[in-house]
């Protein structure tokens, strides 16, 4: 079957092949219904650039792709460092494809694994519309994907994967803001439409359940995984009729955000309310007061992901689809105390 052609790609997506190229390789520059389109017909056709057509022919690339929802984050900084540690070893390069947190569709991803044409993929984040097509491309391409840290859509279940249990870690935590004598834990999670902190919820409210203890409508907000988010969504808590004693937040950036608009309004942590956060980022143990958190081994995490993407790689096999779980530990400070009288 002949090779698709640059100039195929810009018929389909109705654009010159100036565009097209500049959709792969400055993206950044062209807007963002064009370069949709251009994926698209990327991922229609089949297209491949000549350069990397040709050093596939030569069997590899010498590059996988990592998909991060921000590069920010200072978790996820930590679990790119033991990605670029195993990358190092293998004399390989990365490209990195940064989400900010937003959902891109099935066709975006596709045309991502079509055009670059990377040796494997490591994606960080599983907050995508997958289609059974994309993962299929990949598998006839034998382009191994491995997934990292988080929650799996059932379309992902049979896709390798490393992390944590994250269930079982905000159920110990919230079981831990229990014994402390909090009855009104509230909970703060990520985007509504992301699966990045689902399985925290589901362990919030089955440690809730268990302790018969009721979540008042209004207790589990949307503080969007970051410190500005987490202040809207901790001073709709300190307005709520019934205060919630206890905020368990889904991930450490939201907990900062948290005890910040807490002291804001002129209340103290945790004498006034209680804080716990998730994932134990280096910022966790210096703040005022010190987080109470989940600790994730994020290092670990980037350096089991890569090591079962380059085992793949080298075998030529797809890796074994069956999931590695890291431990978690409660980590105890002092942004938690018995709720007042």
């Amino acid at each position: 079957m002949a090779q698709a052609s640059i100039k195929e790609v810009a018929e389909i997506a109705g654009v010159s092949i100036a565009t097209v190229s500049r959709c792969i390789n400055n993206p950044s520059q062209v807007r963002e219904r064009t370069r949709i389109k251009v994926q698209r017909a990327i991922l229609a056709t089949g297209y491949s650039p000549n350069t990397i057509a040709q050093s596939f022919r030569r069997g590899r690339t010498n590059i996988i792709m990592v998909v991060v929802p921000s590069i920010g984050d200072p978790f996820f900084t930590q679990v790119m460092m033991g990605i670029r540690s195993v990358v190092a070893e293998h004399n390989y390069s990365i490209i990195i494809s940064e989400t900010n947190f937003n959902t891109m569709s099935a066709e975006e991803v596709g045309a991502m694994m079509v055009s670059r044409q990377a040796d494997g993929f490591i994606l960080l984040a599983s907050i995508f519309p997958f289609g059974n097509e994309v993962l299929a491309r990949a598998e006839k391409r034998s382009q191994p994907v491995v997934i990292g840290c988080e929650t799996i859509s059932a379309s992902l279940a049979d896709i390798p994967s490393v992390h944590i249990d994250n269930v079982a870690a905000a159920q110990e935590a919230t079981n831990y803001l229990i014994s402390r004598g909090h009855g009104k834990i509230a909970f703060m999670s990520g985007h509504k439409t992301s699966l990045l902190t689902k399985d925290r919820e589901s362990g919030y409210r089955a440690a809730m359940d268990k302790a018969e203890l009721t979540i008042e409508s209004g207790w589990v907000v949307e503080g969007k995984l970051s410190i500005e988010g987490a202040g809207k969504a901790c001073a709709h808590l300190l307005n709520h009729p019934d205060r919630p004693t206890a905020i368990f937040c889904a991930n450490d950036e939201m907990a900062i955000g948290c005890i910040h608009e807490v002291k804001n309004q002129g209340l103290s942590v945790p004498q006034d309310i209680s804080v716990m956060g998730f994932d134990d980022i280096r910022y966790a143990s210096m703040m005022e007061p010190a987080l109470t958190t989940v600790a994730q081994p994020a290092r670990q995490i980037g350096e089991r992901v890569a090591a079962r993407l380059f085992k793949a790689i080298e075998t030529g096999n797809q890796p074994n689809n069956q999931p590695v779980i890291l431990p978690h530990e409660l980590i105890i400070r002092q942004s938690v105390a018995a709720p007042r009288s």
